[in-house]
């Protein structure tokens, strides 16, 4: 399942030294703007204990985490909308991914330049956000001329979708992204391949300094982003760059060493990991046998057969039912045999919505 989150930000925000952290891909990383100009993709593995705690139950021969995909994108500035930055080229990455991680630098450093020379988040943000409407804007204004020329046969789907694109515009006009105009499922469908950027998901990344990658609360800055992002109801996850820069090429204890010194839990990577998985719509159900156990990605509400789809396109084609147990069922249990006696493995059909942590086996014919 190719879907990827875009990481975006105005130049020297820390976009590419998280995208390094993220995915130990390497993507270069300097003190200048447009140090990155084709996106860089990375595949990250989704952390997720479940996989561990049912392996300790199974005792498989391997452990296969799943994953999904980062794409770094360069730097935008104010003016890409109109091709300022190679603007209209990182514009056109935007357009190809499924969310955008928004990074937002959070920490004062006088060794690193910022684009408008001074700190100030909020405005980032907005600089962001405005190129993204305005390339929008560009986009519905053409897509209305269009819709208007096609009324003229009669068709009620073009009235329909005219109305839905002058939904569109008055919030675009009124400086208000496109996911913030409430739509049905037609109309959803109706405007899906005008890939509108400001349509996608947004997960905002306060990025902050070394010394408050454990102890941000008194940060300005980071106060400042969440309370921007509540008014979209969009998410922050805090992080610094830079920490996870360095834990990322540590490993084992030193990790753990390294993590417990800072006054962390966990890794902020892993946070920031989760959150994008789940701003795609993402989850994950499980397969668990001696020789594996495995992780797989599926859309949220997807059903049975297409779920065993994922696996292979034979198990969706020949499918006759999926044998079902729930992760906590299993945990609770001990053991399969124990969810078998204890009559806690269902046979589920075609119709069945597979649940997040759901552990499945399918049969299948073809």
């Amino acid at each position: 399942m190719a879907l990827q989150a875009g990481i975006v930000g105005l130049p020297n925000v820390g976009k590419s030294t998280l995208f390094n952290a993220i995915t130990q891909a390497g993507a270069e990383s300097a003190n200048y703007p447009f140090c990155t100009i084709d996106p860089n993709v990375g595949v990250v593995e989704v952390p997720d204990e479940r996989l561990t705690k049912i392996a300790e139950i199974v005792n498989p021969k391997r452990i296969v985490p799943t994953a999904f995909e980062f794409v770094d994108i360069a730097g935008l500035v104010k003016g890409a909308s109109k091709g300022e930055g190679l603007g209209n080229k990182f514009l056109s990455h935007i357009r190809e991914v499924d969310a955008i991680v928004h990074v937002v630098r959070c920490f004062d450093d006088e060794n690193i330049t910022h684009v408008s020379g001074k700190v100030n988040p909020i405005s980032d943000i907005e600089t962001i956000n405005l190129e993204l409407i305005l390339a929008d804007v560009e986009t519905v204004d053409r897509r209305i001329e269009r819709t208007r020329k096609n009324m003229k046969g009669g068709n009620k789907q073009y009235a329909q979708e005219l109305e839905c694109l002058e939904r569109i515009k008055d919030a675009l006009y009124n400086d208000r992204a496109a996911r913030t105009v409430e739509l049905n499922d037609e109309e959803r469908l109706l405007l899906r391949d005008l890939h509108l950027l400001t349509m996608k998901p947004v997960l905002y990344a306060a990025n902050v300094s070394e010394s408050e990658a454990a102890n941000y609360e008194d940060n300005p800055y980071v106060k400042q982003v969440i309370e921007y992002a509540a008014k979209e109801n969009a998410e922050v996850v805090v992080i610094s760059a830079k920490v996870e820069s360095e834990i990322a090429e540590l490993e084992g204890e030193d990790k753990e060493m390294f993590l417990a010194e800072l006054g962390l839990a966990e890794s902020g990577l892993n946070r920031l990991i989760r959150s994008a998985y789940k701003l795609l719509g993402l989850q994950t159900y499980f397969t668990a046998g001696e020789q594996e156990v495995r992780a797989w990605t599926i859309k949220a509400n997807t059903k049975a057969p297409q779920a065993a789809g994922v696996i292979h396109s034979d198990f969706e084609r020949g499918f006759i039912r999926a044998e079902v147990v729930s992760y906590k069922d299993l945990i609770e249990c001990g053991s399969m045999n124990a969810v078998r006696e204890k009559g806690l493995l269902r046979l589920e059909g075609k119709d069945y919505v597979v649940q997040d942590g759901d552990i499945m086996h399918f049969r299948f014919n073809v």
